[in-house]
């Protein structure tokens, strides 16, 4: 028998973390590769860089929807999407 905890008693198992990670990259709606769910103690944390703080905004939005009752910390940073103002010189 495989001990399995409730989503809300305690800290998050490792199935959420899957389900959080799957729903990352397979939901339409977010399809993020390159955001990671890790553990932090009792709460899980979502790292990655995505392009906007809108973006971000909503991923955190879908992520909770979803999983209400589960502790989450985001660590998503926003890249630079675009063009750089100022020429680059190279040594």
């Amino acid at each position: 028998m495989t001990d399995h905890r409730d989503i809300g008693t305690g800290p998050p198992d490792e199935y959420v973390e899957a389900e959080i990670q799957r729903l990352l990259t397979e939901d339409p709606a977010v399809a993020e590769q390159g955001i990671t769910v890790v553990r932090r103690e009792s709460t899980l944390v979502l790292n990655g860089e995505v392009e906007s703080p809108h973006r971000r905004d909503e991923i955190l939005r879908r992520v909770a929807e979803r999983f209400p009752d589960v502790p989450i910390t985001s660590d998503i940073g926003v890249i630079r999407a675009q063009a750089p103002t100022e020429i680059e010189q190279l040594p």
